[in-house]
C-alpha cells in the first residue's frame, strides 16, 4: 500500500488529472491504467460533480490501481477524501483551504500541492508550506473555464523564484509541449491530451518523451 513516499522522490514528469467527461476508454479506472502503462508518474483524482459517498469509492478503486503501479495518489481540492483513504497528498486552489490549513489536518508527511497563476501566489504557496505548484493556464483549454492564462516568461520567473517543483498545466498537448522547454519546470499536468485520446497508453508515452526530451535537448 503506498500511503506516502519522500518528498524529494516524487517524480512530477508526467502528471495526469482525471476527468470522466472527457474518456475514451470505458470507465475511469481504465484510463488511469493505461496512462500508468503509458508512463504517467502521478495521478491527480478530481471529481466536481459526484457525491463524497461516490468520489470516495473512486479514490479506493483509483489508489488500488496507482498502489499497484507505486505511483502516488493526489486528491484534489478533498482533504477529507485524501484522509480518508490515505492518499499521498491533496492539490488545493486559491479558493480552497489555504495550505496551512491543510497541512494542519493532514500532518507533515503528506504531499500539498497549490495551483498558482501569479508569482505572489506561487511565494505565498511556498512560504506556507506547499510542496509543489500547479501553475497555469499555459494555453487556451477547455477543460476548465475560470482559468487565468499564464505566458511562459511568467512560469520562467516563477519557477525561478521558487524552491518547490512547478508543474504546468493548461492546454497542453504534444504540439506545444517542448515550448515549455527553456522554462526548466519539473513536470507538465495533463487532461484531455491523455485521456481523450484513442489510444491513452501511447498518447501518455509520447507526451512524456516529448517533455523530457525538450527538456534534455536544451
Amino acid at each position: 500500500m503506498l500511503t506516502s513516499l519522500k518528498k524529494q522522490a516524487i517524480n512530477y514528469t508526467l502528471y495526469l488529472v482525471t476527468d470522466r467527461t472527457l474518456l475514451s476508454s470505458h470507465t475511469l479506472e481504465q484510463a488511469i491504467e493505461q496512462a500508468l502503462q503509458g508512463g504517467c508518474t502521478l495521478v491527480q483524482l478530481r471529481e466536481k460533480n459526484i457525491s463524497s459517498r461516490e468520489f470516495y469509492e473512486t479514490a479506493l478503486r483509483a489508489k488500488e490501481i496507482t498502489d499497484h503501479y507505486n505511483v502516488p495518489l493526489i486528491i484534489n481540492d478533498r482533504t477529507d477524501i485524501c484522509k480518508a483513504i490515505d492518499a499521498c497528498g491533496v492539490h488545493i486552489g486559491q479558493n480552497d483551504l489555504p495550505a496551512k490549513a491543510v497541512r494542519s489536518i493532514l500532518g507533515n508527511k503528506k504531499i500539498i500541492g497549490v495551483s498558482a497563476a501569479t508569482l505572489a501566489e506561487a511565494q505565498q504557496a511556498e512560504q506556507d508550506g506547499a510542496d509543489y505548484l500547479g501553475v497555469g493556464a499555459m494555453f487556451p483549454t477547455t477543460t476548465k473555464t475560470n482559468t487565468r492564462p499564464v505566458t511562459l516568461a511568467q512560469l520562467t520567473q516563477i519557477k525561478a523564484s521558487v524552491n518547490i517543483p512547478v508543474v504546468a498545466i493548461g492546454g497542453i498537448q504534444l504540439s506545444n509541449v517542448a515550448s515549455l522547454a527553456a522554462t526548466h519546470i519539473d513536470g507538465i499536468a495533463v487532461i484531455s491530451a491523455i485521456l481523450s485520446q484513442p489510444n491513452i497508453t501511447q498518447a501518455a508515452q509520447q507526451l512524456k518523451k516529448g517533455f523530457t526530451g525538450a527538456i534534455y535537448e536544451i
